[in-house]
């Protein structure tokens, strides 16, 4: 009976933990003390002019603390012959409601000051960096601004002021003349993306995880077997997966699914 009890006790604590209500004031307050704890031993934040922002991964934590995730819509190319762009949509689902709740947009440019150099496939990925951390920001910001840190996710930070870029610019294009300063300040940028293009073909083989192979991910996660420390684990990663790290997470979950099943119809 005392085992039971246990047994009983220990799953209702798992079942607070991964039932905050964001509607709750006080069950997010309880969240927020928790994320500022977990942020601050991950080291999940970047110090910008005296102010903490949190990283991705803080957002991404506070979300899967939530049931809420991130699945990536698309990531459109939108480079022109002269500037490598991407631009990615993120779109939060409710692992509870079944429901998208937020969106999120966001674009990546090697115009950028300190991109000047990245590969291709780089700026890509940080389009879609970007657009997880916007979408968790349009939804979660109070509580990320509870637990102590700026509302605007770290990533955004990088071109959100566009002072720091406009400053390099008018650095760059200073014997140039005043009208033609933003396109003087990128002239001597095409010859420097002609290393990333001519790797593109490489980039064009990474083909990432599908949405469907994500909604498989995430409905397989959703199983009452499947530990909270795995669902976290897994969804943290789950934008990085190819298809085929995908193919393979989706059989191990199911594997892993039966086996538990399994177990317990024998332990029955």
């Amino acid at each position: 009976m005392n085992e039971v009890t246990k047994n009983t006790k220990d799953q209702v604590r798992k079942n607070k933990v991964e039932s905050y209500d964001i509607a709750r004031s006080d069950e997010t307050l309880d969240l927020a003390k928790d994320l500022a704890k977990f942020i601050k031993e991950n080291k999940l934040s970047t110090s910008v002019q005296g102010k903490d922002y949190v990283n991705v991964e803080g957002w991404q934590y506070a979300g899967s603390r939530l049931g809420i995730v991130p699945i990536v819509d698309h990531v459109i190319n939108v480079s022109t012959e002269t500037e490598i762009k991407y631009q990615a949509k993120v779109t939060l689902f409710d692992l509870r409601s079944g429901h998208t709740v937020g969106a999120g947009f966001a674009i990546c440019s090697n115009k950028e000051s300190g991109k000047k150099f990245y590969q291709e496939f780089a700026i890509m990925s940080m389009a879609q960096t970007r657009a997880i951390g916007k979408a968790y920001r349009n939804i979660l910001a109070w509580i990320i601004r509870a637990a102590g840190y700026e509302p605007t996710p770290a990533e955004e930070m990088e071109y959100g002021g566009n002072s720091t870029d406009a400053k390099v610019s008018a650095n760059a294009v200073t014997p140039a003349a005043a009208p033609a300063a933003q396109p003087a300040a990128m002239k001597a940028v095409p010859a420097e993306p002609v290393a990333p293009a001519a790797e593109a073909p490489a980039t064009t083989a990474v083909a990432y995880a599908t949405a469907p192979q994500k909604e498989e991910i995430i409905r397989l996660l959703n199983h009452p077997v499947i530990t909270r420390q795995e669902k976290t684990k897994m969804l943290l990663n789950i934008n990085r997966l190819d298809e085929e790290r995908a193919t393979q997470a989706i059989a191990k979950l199911k594997k892993a699914i039966d086996d538990r099943e399994n177990g317990e119809s024998a332990a029955a």
